[in-house]
């Protein structure tokens, strides 16, 4: 017969061994800090979102060979979002009610972040982004935050580029995602406020690949220029080989997407001379140089260099912010970091946050695209003509 005495003893040595050994303690000082990620892995975003992820590997690496943050290594707990918001709020459950996780590095695209982004503002969960440019993200939330620059800056940059080079009529086509619907908008918004005119537009679902139809809608507006805003970098290099193939021989504008490595890979001779306002690595930014040096030694290629460095960064502000909060499940702590860190890294010196989470003191240039013998892994295919134009 089990008596009470007998119960109590088995109590108390309970607890004894639990004060002793540390048995049943909610976390141990040698624990990894457990960092969430989502990037799009797979979906329209893969390209862009791989390196993403692969940027933060790499500096995880680094930081953890050279001791972690105050003696404790950095784990990243890594879910799928596939570039869309459904995807993103499923990979956003996974790392917030399995994982247990705080803070969370991603997501890659604007849709995945801004389906994401409603639960993790009402958890108190941090979401810091790279990659996601929306304008909408921008009043998301106090818990939402981005190293990447909104597209508002981008639609100004990029129609203020083609009034300069005497465009006065252009024709859109257009990704069916908010990434993409967000570059043209603002686009065409400020091309518009210049006193150009939009005289055609076209928009597309991520899953087709034969644009000719709506091209050849678009040309028969006869357009000084064509404008392209592509989710991913399969769609937009295509986009630019067909309207070639459409005997189209003139102006070509963009962003990013549609001048990353594998967008020209798929249009050959067709994409030379197409111009793009992006953000891009300064080549006198040696933590920039090294950056891609690393990446290319460790993953043997490079695409979307300023995202790799963005990516990049943002491990290394979530390591000082750590640093700081010793806690990796206060977010609050984390976010009063963030608001107040001056960061200096790959895509920058001296940037910072303001107060609705979005990145300033960072800014676009405008690239063109360099005949197809010209481009190197080095040059990433284009060379940077300068600042984008001011109003």
């Amino acid at each position: 017969m089990i008596t009470r005495r007998f119960i109590s003893y088995i109590g108390l040595t309970a607890i004894v061994l639990t004060f002793v050994f540390g048995l049943g303690c909610e976390s141990d000082s040698d624990d990894p800090y457990r960092i969430g990620v989502m990037e799009s892995l797979t979906g329209p975003g893969e390209t862009y979102g791989t390196v993403s992820n692969q940027a933060k590997q790499l500096a995880v690496d680094e930081i953890n060979a050279a001791g972690g943050v105050n003696g404790r290594m950095i784990e990243l707990v890594v879910e799928d979002s596939k570039c869309g918001a459904q995807d993103a709020i499923t990979a956003y459950n996974k790392l917030t009610d399995v994982d247990g996780v705080k803070i969370i590095l991603g997501t890659s695209c604007s849709g995945a972040m801004l389906g994401a982004a409603p639960l993790a503002e009402e958890d108190g969960v941090i979401l810091f982004s790279g990659l996601a440019t929306n304008p909408d993200i921008a009043t998301a939330g106090d818990y939402i935050f981005r190293t990447s620059m909104s597209d508002a800056q981008l639609g100004v940059d990029t129609g203020n580029l083609m009034w300069a080079d005497g465009v006065r009529n252009v024709a859109t086509i257009t990704e069916s995602t908010d990434y993409a619907e967000g570059v043209r908008r603002t686009t065409a918004a400020q091309f518009e406020k210049r006193g150009g005119q939009i005289v055609g537009e076209e928009r597309y679902a991520s899953d087709v690949t034969d644009f000719r139809t709506q091209l050849t809608k678009l040309l028969t507006a006869n357009p000084d220029a064509i404008h392209i805003a592509a989710q991913s970098e399969f769609s937009g290099g295509t986009v630019v080989k067909q309207l070639r193939e459409l005997d189209y021989n003139g102006p070509i504008y963009a962003e990013v997407v549609v001048v990353g490595a594998t967008a020209l890979e798929i249009a050959g001779d067709a994409a030379n001379g197409v111009k793009a306002v992006v953000a891009d690595l300064d080549p006198g930014n040696s933590t920039a140089q090294q950056v891609i040096s690393s990446f290319k030694e460790k993953y043997d290629y490079i695409t979307l260099a300023w995202y790799v460095g963005s990516a990049y960064d943002d491990v290394y502000i979530t390591a000082e912010c750590l640093k700081q909060t010793e806690d990796d499940q206060d977010a609050d702590g984390f976010r009063d970091c963030l608001y107040d860190i001056t960061w200096s890294g790959a895509i920058g010196s001296n940037y910072s946050f303001d107060e609705n989470g979005e990145v300033v003191g960072l800014s676009n240039v405008v690239v063109q695209v360099l005949p197809t013998g010209e481009r190197t892994g080095d040059n990433q295919g284009y060379e940077v003509l300068g600042p984008a134009p001011l109003e």
